[in-house]
């Protein structure tokens, strides 16, 4: 009587194909800790001097009656910019990219416009906005320094508010990010919404 064969599976190479791209990616994607950061100039000098990170959080805009709650994914590589935020039009995200010379809307559906005036044009289209032009400095507790900023310090030294852009940033919890104390809590508010914005996770590349 023949007995048959066991049963083989043919993985064929894709599988360990896929393993080593995974493991490349995490080689080259691996978080660096930030250097010592001892007084406000030399913090605004490593930070600003950044240039490839990101976080993930969690993201409430309130605008009158309009407004969402959902979350906030942020990569930035030296002036480009990408930010996928879900909630705002139920199930889905919209990303917003910049490059340092436009800033680019992409909806749900695949449609792409250019915003001239990304505040203006996201309060216009949506009836709400977020501060996208300096949130990259925002969130990492210093100002933009594209323009005049007032700046106000706890008594441990950290950043605890500034007014920008007729923006008001308070910066109400630091936790650790990247080895360093990082803002975790912020709130930015202004005429026409508020913006509130919980960092979970920094990654620092």
């Amino acid at each position: 009587m023949s007995v048959p064969s066991p049963t083989r599976t043919n993985r064929g190479p894709v599988p360990l194909l896929i393993a080593v791209a995974l493991l490349a990616g995490c080689a080259t994607e691996q978080s660096i800790l930030l250097p010592e950061m001892d007084g406000w100039e030399t913090r605004q000098a490593v930070l600003s001097g950044q240039s490839d990170w990101g976080f993930s959080g969690r993201i409430g805009v309130s605008a009158g009656e309009e407004g969402f709650n959902g979350k906030l994914r942020w990569r930035q590589r030296r002036d480009v910019f990408e930010a996928s935020v879900s909630g705002p039009l139920g199930a889905g995200a919209v990303q917003i990219d910049g490059d340092g010379r436009r800033i680019t809307l992409t909806e749900r559906d695949g449609a792409v416009t250019e915003l001239d005036d990304p505040e203006y044009d996201l309060r216009m289209r949506y009836g709400w906005t977020i501060p996208v032009q300096s949130l990259r400095f925002w969130a990492l507790g210093i100002p933009d320094p594209a323009s005049p900023a007032a700046t106000e310090f706890g008594d441990d030294g950290q950043l605890t508010r500034l007014t920008q852009r007729n923006w008001t940033v308070d910066i109400r919890q630091y936790r650790e990010g990247g080895g360093q104390s990082m803002p975790r809590r912020i709130t930015a508010v202004n005429a026409d919404a508020k913006v509130r914005l919980v960092i979970d996770n920094w990654t620092f590349y």
